[in-house]
Order: structure tokens, then sequence, then C-alpha cells
């Protein structure tokens, strides 16, 4: 593996990455990488794979807060923090493989001014993607949710039939919502010929575009 093939470190002082202990770990899929309370002790990127940080409703169901893909950082925002325990759970949505860097040598990069910066904009991505899970669990109905949800699908597979990366359970959860709940929103939109649903896909009729 090749360190300076990764995005966030690029750029940087090749003599201080000969003196930096980096090690990487592959995980199975639905393997609980961190449990809340755990105490944050590495930063980690993200080599393959997915993982969602969730946290448990009182009736037990999951809400998915944050995914972490390939590229993305997990733990910088805690790493140096008064409370750096992991206040949710994290685990892979598909097996996944994680390059693990010490705090002690997350100190001795910070050195170098470009990996400074690039963990700098990597915790406010982190934060600005919370945001926006706060501002969509507050302010907008299911229906707004789905309706923005599936226009970034659709623009991303480049489709208006999209294919949904995760099960109905996952997606209720991402929502924060009961399984009934989502149901029963998808049947109404499907009833109003605003979308069709065949098992994992929705077709985005021309009422909903």
């Amino acid at each position: 593996m090749r360190i300076k093939n990764i995005p966030f470190f690029e750029n940087l002082d090749q003599k201080i990455l000969n003196e930096v202990k980096i090690t990487s770990k592959k995980y199975n899929k639905n393997e609980t990488i961190y449990s809340q309370g755990d105490i944050c002790s590495s930063m980690d990127i993200v080599l393959s794979g997915s993982l969602v940080a969730y946290s448990l409703s009182q009736n037990g169901s999951e809400n998915v807060v944050f995914e972490f893909k390939k590229g993305n950082v997990i733990g910088a925002n805690l790493l140096f923090g008064n409370t750096n325990n992991y206040a949710m759970n994290i685990y892979c949505t598909e097996s996944c493989e994680l390059l693990h860097i010490k705090k002690a040598e997350i100190e001795n990069l910070l050195h170098d001014y470009n990996f400074a910066i690039n963990f700098i904009k990597n915790i406010s991505l982190n934060s600005q993607g919370m945001n926006k899970r706060i501002a969509m669990y507050n302010h907008k109905s299911l229906r707004e949710n789905f309706y923005d949800y599936f226009i970034a699908l659709s623009a991303e597979q480049k489709s208006n039939t999209i294919v949904l990366p995760v099960t109905k359970k996952q997606l209720a959860d991402y929502f924060g919502v009961q399984r009934p709940s989502l149901f029963r929103e998808l049947k109404k939109m499907k009833d109003e010929g605003l979308i069709e649903v065949k098992n994992k896909e929705i077709v985005l009729c021309k009422n909903f575009i």
C-alpha cells in the first residue's frame, strides 16, 4: 500500500511519512468497529467499503446519523477533545478496509502544513454532514426527505430508475422512522403516481420530476 496514493496524504513531506507508523485492517460486513462509549485513540481513513454511525432509540430502532465511504475520515473530531468517547456505534454496512493512525502519529503529522489543512477540512466536512442530518430531522417532512434522497440518487446513478443502496429497514433507520411509516409514505407516493416501487428499484415518474 502506497500512502502517497491516498488523497489525504497528497503533497506531504515524504520524510515525515517515512517516520509515521500507519496500519490497515480489513473488517467484515455487519462487524461493529466501535461501540458507543469506546475511547477514540486513532484517526481512521476508509480505504474501501462503507460504514454507518448510528444511535439506538428507546424503542430499539437504529437512527443512522452519518455514513462513511471510501476516502472519509473517522475519529478526527474526537481525537483531541476533552471528551473523546464515541457517542454512537459504528459498523460496516459492507466489507471494508480502514487505515488506522494513532493519536501520537497524528500529532507528528500535524507539523506538516498540507496534512494540517486536510485534517481541518475533514473535521469541517464531518460537522457539515452532521448538521445537514440534524436539519433534515428537524425541519423536513418524510415526504420532503424522500424527495431530496431520490433526486440525489437519480443524479448519482444518472437514471430516473434508481436502485436503493440499502435495505428498506436501513432506509427507515436512515430517516429515523419506523418501517410502517416508511412503507406507508412510499405507498402514498405510489398511489399519487409519483413513483413505482419494484423491490430495491424506485422509478421516478413524470409527476415526481
